[in-house]
């Protein structure tokens, strides 16, 4: 059976966040009404992430775990979550807890109640360092200038969007980050939502620590003649039900 929600996110050396993330996303959805899956996708993480991954299917019989074979990257991470996703509806989400789970079912109900194709978070109060918002105003002002969009927190994982509106669009290196874009380009309605955004408890930020200011100005510059190109990744699919 196809269910309504699927909930996807990538995870790379986040061994300490992944029980509690589980636990979170049981916590929010469960006697809600809706059916779901959680689709977690380990990117070769180095610790024991895919371990307590695989422990804790019995504890979330939901709960699938993809593991890719080498790390890959956030985007290809999300883009295999994507393509094994089930739902109706697909959400998607960090793993290290900043995104909050209990945010999901108010965007359910604003996708349903605006009739739109896909609901985007928008962080407030974001607890990050002073550096790091700076750099995200930033880069958020030049996608927007150069995709000619206007979307408000580009950064933000946390996404809602009907299975549809991504069946046909192909992502490579970078690109989640403009997935709303994509979408909108594909003639379907974005609109935002304020979130909620939580300090990082364990941890370091593993995607993301590095300067990405040339890769995103190769994004910003694809996106404006979307240009296709496959993902090769191998995938091993356990657990679920």
């Amino acid at each position: 059976m196809q269910p309504d929600l699927s909930v996807v996110f990538p995870v790379y050396n986040e061994e300490e966040n992944v029980p509690l993330l589980l636990d979170e996303i049981a916590k929010a959805l469960e006697g809600k009404g809706w059916s779901y899956e959680i689709l977690a996708v380990d990117d070769g993480s180095k610790d024991r992430s895919l371990e307590i991954l695989r422990e804790q299917v019995a504890k979330h019989p939901t709960l699938r775990v993809l593991a890719l074979d080498k790390n890959t990257g956030q985007t290809a991470a999300l883009d295999a979550g994507w393509r094994a996703a089930r739902g109706r509806l697909v959400v998607s989400l960090d793993a290290d807890l900043q995104n909050d789970p209990a945010d999901i079912p108010a965007m359910m109900r604003k996708l349903e109640e605006t009739a739109s194709d896909m609901v985007i978070g928008v962080r407030v109060n974001r607890r990050d360092t002073f550096a790091r918002k700076i750099q995200s105003r930033i880069g958020n002002g030049v996608r927007n200038w150069l995709t000619k969009d206007n979307i408000t927190d580009t950064g933000c994982s946390l996404k809602l969007v009907k299975r549809e509106a991504i069946d046909h669009v192909r992502l490579f290196t970078g690109m989640h980050r403009f997935l709303p874009t994509l979408v909108r380009m594909e003639g379907y309605k974005v609109i935002e939502m304020p979130v909620n955004h939580r300090p990082r408890q364990f941890g370091v930020s593993k995607y993301g620590a590095m300067n990405r200011a040339f890769r995103g100005l190769a994004d910003c510059l694809a996106v404006r003649w979307m240009r296709e190109r496959n993902l090769h990744y191998k995938v091993h699919e356990e657990g679920g039900r």
